[in-house]
């Protein structure tokens, strides 16, 4: 078998050559003693020997867990060896017990060896060893852990019993057809089941875990990154921008928190919308008024990311891409690689989705619990859902990717089932300017939001009853004012620090019912402006809305600005009717006759950013089973009424819908424990359950895990919802979750 033996090996086969040389000489020494001795005493002999060699194994191999899949030093191949000789030697001795039992009652051992003995089952040992199927390849049974915290774990072992062979790699690993060796696979190297509790743990993984991140306090050496490629000069401005801002946020967070606890990660940002062949031309546009929201996310995350500590690499090419996957690319195997991880964590936004899909070809699978999708309006579950959203005809260019729903990252956290990402609004002012910023007088203007003209289209009555209260201000950029009222004083393009000022001096920030969910109403109201938010009535979804058609989503926008409305509202922000005359008038004079405060929601904030991104990197975790997190102790589980759904439900009662909380909530015994009988279930495969009939007692249970959904009612059945707290200022953390 070519095997190099340990000390250990040799131990164990040098103390067994012994026992089956002692046998023989027992052997010999029987013979010649048969007719002097009793019975008893050569048993007792045989016993002795037997229990030193049992004895001498045991001191040999105390360090060493027995089992076929308890490491690679337990010698198992040759156990089987050996187990052929013992069998041998077992069925020698019992030959050999009645022979002596037959000399001994005749008085003489004439002719023994013509003797024809048929040796019965050994008394209180019905189980006869089958040393041919050990040889054959049978295994040592394992007992199984609880799944629970794993719900993926049975059907991934289900799939690796009929699929194991269809790849060699699971055999380079030590898969051989066992349940003991799916089970060993899934749980240590694609994570999906739990770790067999008899299972050494690999020595790599405790040095894997020694290098924690380490923050910084200096962006130098992002800046030499980010001067290499002319697609990053606007991030980079921003970041040299508000380069003071962050090293104050993350020397008070540190102050705050231990942000070393975590282990130093190895991530790739990927921007795809950056890349020759997107084709979008953003990092082109961005000086000249074209959209910058998805590059201040960028430009937030990748600063955020540095600062924490974490090895970070940035591609905005496919020749970039494929360089710092190289070692994985080409790979056609259906097994993970082996060796050093290229990455561990993967920021990417859609266009890159694909781009990363397509690089690395049958590997994709094994990064795709890595992905976090920068998504600025989200995506629902069902959508996300290959099957589920053909079956329901939704046709999108942007769904259908099978991940965990909370694996794309929204701007604002207007989607439960994603992770709120957020971003930072800037404060363009410098030192100097604050010094003086007290000294500047609120007038009685506003500022309507929007530097389109387009914007404006069919407004005016709205605009002259704002104009009969204040002076009426704009930034359209470009020569079309066509749609501008005469009165409005209109600045173009102001640089961040002019907007600043001018924001300062205005008392009233006007929405015009588009953009949808933009930051500059946040800009506004950290400059103590109060936004006059346009209420939509009925709200606009892919339904009624050209804007949302093809987007992933059915969310439907109750005004221009949900988070402002719901998160932020009075004083800093009048969500009205903006067909109603009356309703505007009354609001206009409320907001006027106060005087308001800036405010900045803690959540978007240098600080605010770096505490919600190091929270999520250490505790969100999607390439294992189980998923602890936030902590089980935040789940206050509310019962909706028909037609409604669990975003709703949570948010009546200030709390948040948490979907990972969703797999507690699957299962009979687990409603029971919140007062929920079932007296008969279901399964079924539904973004609108688990739910529940109170009339009948009957349950109704997820069958698919990925389609575990905060949006949707269900029409006829109450909808069973997890929810949580959430810290002041922090919507994405509940109160225990730091």
């Amino acid at each position: 078998m070519g095997w190099k033996l340990s000390s250990q090996k040799l131990g164990f086969f040098l103390v067994t050559f012994g026992f089956i040389w002692g046998m023989m000489l027992l052997h010999f020494t029987i013979q010649q003693r048969t007719q002097h001795e009793s019975s008893s005493m050569l048993r007792e002999q045989i016993l002795d020997l037997s229990k030193r060699y049992i004895k001498a194994l045991a001191e040999e191999n105390q360090n060493v867990v027995d089992g076929p899949y308890v490491g690679t030093m337990t010698a198992y191949d040759l156990k089987k060896t050996l187990a052929v000789l013992l069998d041998n030697i077992v069925q020698r001795l019992g030959r050999l017990e009645s022979k002596v039992d037959t000399l001994l009652f005749n008085g003489t051992g004439g002719n023994s060896t013509n003797t024809t003995i048929t040796v019965g089952p050994i008394p209180g040992n019905t189980e006869k060893v089958n040393v041919a199927d050990l040889i054959n390849g049978a295994q040592e049974q394992c007992e199984l852990p609880p799944m629970d915290g794993f719900p993926h774990c049975e059907g991934k072992v289900k799939w690796m019993k009929d699929m194991w062979q269809s790849d060699s790699c699971y055999g380079s690993y030590g898969v051989d057809g066992s349940t003991c060796s799916f089970f060993i696979y899934l749980s240590e190297v694609e994570n999906w089941c739990p770790r067999l509790p008899w299972r050494a743990k690999n020595p790599n993984e405790d040095s894997d875990q020694m290098e924690k991140s380490e923050i910084r306090t200096g962006l130098e050496e992002l800046y030499r990154m980010m001067s290499k490629r002319e697609e990053f000069r606007w991030m980079m401005l921003r970041i040299k921008r508000m380069a003071d801002a962050w090293m104050g946020a993350i020397r008070s967070l540190a102050e705050k928190q231990n942000l070393v606890k975590h282990k130093r990660k190895k991530i790739l940002v990927h921007l795809g919308l950056l890349t020759k062949e997107s084709g979008f031309k953003i990092a082109e546009n961005a000086f000249s008024g074209g959209p910058l929201g998805e590059l201040v996310q960028w430009s937030d995350l990748i600063t955020t990311l540095y600062l924490l500590g974490h090895d970070v690499r940035i591609s905005a090419s496919l020749a970039e891409l494929k360089e710092i996957m190289r070692k994985v690319v080409g790979n056609k195997s259906g097994c993970p690689t082996k060796g050093d991880k290229v990455v561990e964590l993967i920021y990417i936004d859609i266009v890159g989705l694909a781009q990363f899909k397509k690089t690395l070809g049958p590997s994709w699978v094994h990064y795709q619990c890595m992905l976090r999708v920068l998504d600025s309006f989200g995506t629902e579950p069902e959508f996300n859902h290959a099957q589920y959203a053909q079956s329901k005809g939704h046709k999108t260019p942007w769904g259908k990717w099978n991940l965990n729903p909370q694996q794309f990252n929204t701007m604002f956290p207007h989607t439960p089932d994603n992770s709120f990402l957020g971003f930072v609004v800037e404060q363009h002012l410098n030192a100097s300017d604050i010094k003086h910023i007290d000294d500047i007088k609120r007038q009685n203007q506003s500022l309507v939001y929007g530097k389109v003209a387009n914007f404006w289209k069919n407004k005016k009555k709205y605009l002259d009853i704002i104009q009969t209260y204040t002076e009426v201000h704009g930034t359209v950029h470009g020569t079309s004012t066509a749609h501008l009222p005469s009165y409005v004083k209109n600045h173009g393009i102001l640089s961040g620090r002019d907007l600043q000022f001018l924001l300062r001096e205005t008392k009233l920030f006007v929405g015009l019912s588009f953009p949808y969910e933009g930051p500059a109403p946040l800009e506004a109201i950290a400059n103590g402006c109060t936004f006059l938010n346009p209420k939509f009535n009925p709200p606009k979804s892919s339904k009624n809305t050209d804007f949302f058609k093809g987007k992933p989503t059915l969310r439907e926008l109750t005004s221009q600005h949900p988070y402002a409305e719901v998160y932020i509202g009075k004083p800093h922000v009048w969500t009205v009717d903006i067909e109603d005359p009356v309703e505007v008038e009354k609001a206009i004079k409320a907001i006027l006759s106060q005087k308001i405060e800036p405010y900045l929601p803690y959540e978007f904030t240098c600080e605010g950013m770096l505490q919600r991104v190091n929270a999520f990197i250490g505790n969100q975790d999607f390439c294992h089973g189980q998923v602890m997190w936030p902590p089980l102790s935040a789940l206050q589980v509310k019962v909706t009424e028909p037609g409604k759904s669990c975003k709703q439900a949570c948010q009546e009662k200030q709390l948040i819908c948490e979907p990972s909380f969703f797999q507690h909530l699957n299962m009979d015994k687990d409603l029971l424990r919140y007062g929920i009988e079932c007296q008969t279930v279901e399964s079924t495969n539904d973004n609108v359950v688990p739910a529940y009939d109170e009339g009948r007692k009957h349950c109704v249970f997820q069958g698919d895990l990925l389609l575990f959904s905060c949006a949707g009612a269900h029409p006829n059945l109450k909808r069973i919802c997890p929810c949580r707290d959430y810290m002041k200022g922090q919507v994405a953390l509940c109160q225990g979750c730091l």
